[in-house]
């Protein structure tokens, strides 16, 4: 019989927690790796049947491999707080595992920005590999922007992961300082530098890049406003790799 570990990572995430686990509600276990929530993500986590696990914070790519490492079942699902499993999904992962004709799978990722689904601005499909063999894969240690390192043969499924990723401009803002520090901390671990000209370049190419190169010109404003917050994130990203530096 096949069985299929979830497995995600937390922190203060009460407002999503319950909607996402019970879009996965139908796997064998649910692995949650908390890292310090001060509200009832945990709480709310156990009273679903999940296993809750508590660390501290290493980064995204460590701290998924720690709730890969509570794993037990023979295929894993990962998913984030904010990410909902479809019914239509679910039965495709479901005859996706049955078949094993790949050992891991990619998703076609459907993200919302505060109440629009964007299908430009580089966004969609956007396909992120979520459904591997327990042993076939880990995450890299990236602080940010993790990705699967998966050995063995890779397939796509065609329905869409849902992705609340920024329900309103508070989240949008709070996501921006949280991912730019981030990206700084691990390309000032790289031993990269920059300086004030290259972060204005940098910012400028990454507006254009998501306004006019992926088209979120057709995405109206919705696209603009993520130009925007891209040329943003960018800016205060390679600002904070120079005061890194200049310490």
């Amino acid at each position: 019989m096949l069985s299929v570990s979830v497995i995600l990572i937390t922190r203060n995430e009460a407002a999503n927690i319950r909607a996402c686990l019970e879009s996965v509600a139908w796997a064998d276990e649910i692995i949650v790796v908390d890292s310090g929530s001060t509200d009832e993500t945990a709480a709310i986590a156990r009273s679903m049947g999940a296993r809750v696990y508590e660390h501290d914070w290493p980064g995204f790519g460590p701290q998924k491999n720690r709730a890969l490492g509570y794993a037990t079942k023979e295929w894993v699902f990962s998913i984030d707080a904010d990410e909902r499993v479809t019914p239509e999904l679910r039965a495709e992962l479901e005859q996706a595992m049955h078949e094993g004709r790949a050992d891991g799978y990619y998703c076609p990722r459907l993200s919302q920005f505060c109440g629009t689904f964007v299908r430009h601005s580089g966004w969609y499909p956007d396909y992120v590999l979520r459904l591997f063999k327990r042993g076939a894969a880990r995450f890299s240690d990236s602080l940010v922007h993790e990705s699967v390192q998966l050995t063995g043969v890779r397939a796509k499924l065609k329905n869409p992961l849902l992705h609340y990723s920024y329900l309103t401009m508070k989240d949008v803002e709070r996501k921006v300082e949280h991912y730019s520090t981030a990206a700084a901390q691990q390309m000032h671990q790289a031993g990269k530098q920059s300086d004030w000209g290259g972060a204005a370049m940098s910012a400028g190419w990454a507006f254009v890049r998501t306004f006019i190169i992926r088209k979120g010109i057709l995405d109206g404003m919705v696209g603009w406003q993520i130009a925007c917050m891209n040329a943003r994130t960018t800016w205060l990203k390679y600002r904070k790799l120079a005061l890194l530096a200049s310490q």
